[in-house]
């Protein structure tokens, strides 16, 4: 049997864990938006909290700070724990804990706050410093759940403590939890979502023009599209750059034009558009099928505007905005599969600031007028890779989703989230409870700017994260941000000027040969004609050779999906040698 190195790997890892997972904790990935009466109960039973469901009153808890600490009960029944006298945000209740720095933790916790709303954050005071591990928008009368995670640098004792700006209120506690993993139990849970997810269990059968068994047939699969986007950043270097072209189109079906779509970019002049550049750009990815990703209509960042946009009275902005979204929307109408309608609008409040609060909702409303069969998407950094980040914790990052969604007209908005994922080094607990509590949103999620910082560990992050993102049930695409300039791309590139692989590029084409995606391999039949296999969701042609044909068969076409997971596995996909 002959087999692609890539797919090998996966085998072996799929066999490895499927041994292991028989005594790994399952994780989980569900998270809960809503507002409830009553909290659920803590994930994995509390797992290292002590008195996780303040049944025994103030056991394992104590003041933090100035704070003082009561044991409460509803009229309901409900048990909870009560910080009060709050004078500084960080007066809370706390629990002493002992961190490990070879585990990963996932943590949990409900919150409900005394009088009307305030964002409550979970910190832990290690030996090395503060971590928070996680951020919610609290409310009072009913509770919220606050989904974390966090590493630490060193092992050695902890304490878990809330904290919040608005000191009027108290801060109540229930239903907590925190977890530990191995980082094997972690890649287990990586290989058990991807295949769930990504991949099939596909049986195929090759038989000769009789319908009889082909044994110890060759067969050749090659997948020709896959289900799931996985692509890269291009700029216009790519147009008259054979080498780059080459070295991209042979990895990469999605794309985002890194600067040329923007709008100082295509009318860095008032009333004078050229459009020349992403129209070569998009001819280019038109004829070797990639699909494109539109950035950005607007970003919201202040020193990103044409020099002539920063000074415009409200109203002549207005009139240059909609002039704007209409010109580019209507030029490249239904030739993108996404849009990145208002980029960083939480960071930054360009617009906000000239034209209102409900500025962004008003362009979302324009733009899916202007494209309805476009999905539109919310472009931000920091909401998965900086736990410190106030700005734009997924609790901020959901509650300007429902702000634009609450725009009138907006209702049936065709929206998504984009995550840059812009990242120093990756805490992939954040990372993944983040992405749980963005998924209970049920909008689709992509990475949309992938990068890690340059440093001498940068190859081995970005396999880490790319494992990371790829391996959760939410996420829909991802781009990786590493446009190829001559003089260095923005953070980090995958090749170098002679496109030859750095680490980096190494790590990505290790990855596409171990999802399968865009691969090709040969397998051989058992006995019976047999061979089963676990496919990443994809178009495929197969060809079969057999010493008792004179040449290969011709392509066999055949599709993997999730849909039919169940009739994939149960009835084979037969290849028959025609006549």
């Amino acid at each position: 049997m002959k087999m692609d190195m890539g797919l090998i790997l996966l085998f072996l890892c799929t066999s490895i864990f499927s041994g292991f997972e028989a005594n790994a904790l399952t994780y989980d990935y569900t998270a809960s938006l809503e507002c409830l009466e009553n909290p659920w109960k803590p994930h994995y039973n509390g797992g290292i909290i002590v008195n996780p469901e303040s049944n025994f009153g103030l056991q394992g808890w104590y003041p933090f700070g100035g704070a003082k600490i009561q044991h409460r009960v509803s009229a309901g029944g409900n048990k909870f724990i009560v910080a009060h006298a709050r004078n500084q945000p960080f007066d809370s209740a706390s629990q002493k804990i002992y961190l490990k720095k070879s585990m990963l933790y996932t943590f949990s916790a409900w919150i409900q706050v005394s009088q009307g709303k305030a964002a409550v954050t979970a910190t832990f005071k290690t030996t090395t410093g503060f971590r928070r591990a996680g951020t919610v928008a609290a409310e009072s009368k009913c509770w919220s759940m606050l989904k974390g995670g966090l590493r630490v640098d060193e092992s050695g004792p902890a304490e878990l403590y809330f904290e919040s700006n608005n000191t009027s209120v108290e801060i109540w506690i229930d239903s907590i939890s925190l977890q530990p993993f191995t980082q094997e139990e972690w890649s287990s849970h990586q290989q058990q979502s991807i295949q769930k997810i990504r991949n099939t269990n596909t049986k195929i059968q090759a038989v000769d023009v009789k319908g009889n068994a082909l044994p110890n047939a060759t067969i050749s699969i090659s997948q020709k599209s896959s289900v799931f986007p996985f692509g890269c950043a291009i700029n216009k270097n790519i147009l008259n750059n054979q080498a780059y072209q080459s070295w991209f189109t042979s990895r990469f079906k999605v794309t985002t034009f890194e600067d040329e779509m923007k709008w100082y970019s295509t009318e860095s002049s008032q009333g004078k558009e050229d459009y020349s550049v992403p129209d070569a750009m998009l001819k280019f990815t038109e004829q070797n099928g990639v699909g494109v990703r539109g950035h950005s209509i607007f970003w919201d960042d202040p020193q990103y505007q044409p020099g002539w946009v920063k000074n415009l009275s409200p109203a002549d902005l207005s009139t240059a905005t909609n002039r704007r979204l209409g010109s580019i929307m209507s030029r490249y109408k239904g030739k993108l599969i996404a849009w990145d309608v208002v980029n960083e609008n939480l960071h930054f409040s360009f617009f906000e600031s000239k034209l209102g609060d409900t500025i962004s909702g008003n362009f979302y409303k324009l733009a899916h007028e202007a494209d309805p069969g476009t999905t539109l998407f919310m472009n931000e950094f920091n909401t998965i890779e900086e736990a410190g980040d106030a700005m734009s914790t997924p609790a901020k990052y959901l509650q300007k989703l429902k702000d634009i969604q609450a725009f009138p007209g907006n209702a049936n908005l065709n929206i998504a989230i984009g995550l840059e994922s812009h990242f120093s080094v990756p805490d992939i607990a954040y990372v993944r409870s983040s992405l749980d509590t963005l998924a209970a949103a049920n909008v689709p999620i992509w990475i949309t700017e992938l990068d890690v910082q340059s440093n001498q560990n940068q190859a081995q992050l970005l396999e880490q994260i790319l494992r990371e993102v790829h391996s959760h049930p939410a996420v829909s695409g991802i781009v990786i941000w590493s446009a190829w300039k001559p003089e260095g791309c923005y953070r980090m590139c995958l090749t170098d000027n002679n496109f030859k692989n750095l680490p980096t590029g190494d790590v990505v084409d290790k990855l596409l040969r171990e999802w399968g995606i865009n691969q090709a391999f040969e397998v051989s039949t058992d006995s019976e004609g047999y061979f089963e296999i676990s496919l990443p969701h994809g178009d495929y042609e197969a060809k079969i050779s057999h010493p008792t044909l004179f040449e290969s068969s011709p392509g066999h076409a055949f599709k993997v999906t999730s849909t039919s997971s169940l009739q994939q596995q149960s009835m084979p996909v037969v290849l028959q040698v025609p006549a």
